[in-house]
């Protein structure tokens, strides 16, 4: 029987599940005040020796999500120690850390397509008013 996930996706699973838990606990101790930022997807090489961490950032300005990326790409290595520390892996894989805005673009298309039915409600209920 095939196995349902390969071992690549369950690699990047429980990196996701890990790092965001040392984004909530570790490294919040250690860098200070974060806004509210999550992990969204995590890819993972086909050798394991890389994973894109791709990260969401809420309610922060451009000037702040390049200030917390460049704090999470500094901070790599010691996530990374951490990771090993709680995943059992021969080799624990370079973490790489991706800005996702897909979530913040699909909310702010979602909020662009609900101002424009309004509009369009109300032009429709003022040509009515006016036959």
């Amino acid at each position: 029987m095939a196995r349902e996930f390969s071992r690549t996706d369950r690699v990047a699973q429980q990196i996701h599940k890990e790092v965001a838990s040392l984004l909530q606990n570790e490294y919040k101790h250690r860098v200070g005040n974060l806004p509210f930022i999550t992990v969204s997807d995590v890819e993972v090489s086909r050798d394991l020796a890389h994973a894109k961490v791709f990260i969401t950032f809420y309610n922060s300005d451009e000037a702040e999500v390049k200030t917390q990326m460049k704090q999470l790409v500094e901070h790599k290595g010691f996530l990374r120690s951490l990771l090993a520390k709680r995943i059992r892996m021969r080799a624990v894989p370079d973490l790489h850390f991706f800005e996702d805005k897909s979530i913040t673009e699909g909310m702010r298309i979602s909020n662009l397509v609900s101002e424009t039915i309004a509009r369009d409600k109300a032009r429709s209920n003022n040509d009515d008013e006016q036959e």
